[in-house]
């Protein structure tokens, strides 16, 4: 059986709301506090190449919102670092499966159905 790995922090309602649906769906997974165990860098990056920076960013928080201008131009390496050095820039949830990550925020749940399937 595959097992699904989900990133998050528990008091995110996002990652809330993700859990609860893995578990009515009888889907198996290991949740990663994020705060408590940050990914590394080499893992981040292996996420940014999977699925680009672009949708990793946690736009609404309050740590993206404190970063100044030039993060419009940034590239794949500057936000790797970023979301290295403040795992609050990651979206959540981020899922991973097989070591590899396949989705990230939890909006559209039947491509994620299919992603885990």
């Amino acid at each position: 059986m595959t097992l699904i790995q989900v990133y998050g922090i528990p008091t995110c309602g996002t990652c809330k709301k993700a859990l609860q649906w893995l578990d009515t769906q009888e889907i198996s997974y290991k949740f990663i506090n994020t705060k408590e165990q940050p990914p590394d860098r080499e893992q981040i990056t292996h996420w940014v190449e999977k699925l680009g920076h672009q949708p990793m960013r946690n736009t609404s928080g309050q740590s993206y919102r404190a970063l100044d201008e030039s993060k419009d131009t940034w590239k794949d390496a500057e936000w790797v670092a970023a979301f290295s050095d403040d795992v609050m820039l990651l979206k959540r949830p981020i899922f991973v499966k097989n070591g590899i990550a396949i989705a990230v925020g939890f909006r559209n749940v039947a491509e994620i159905q299919e992603l885990l399937g």
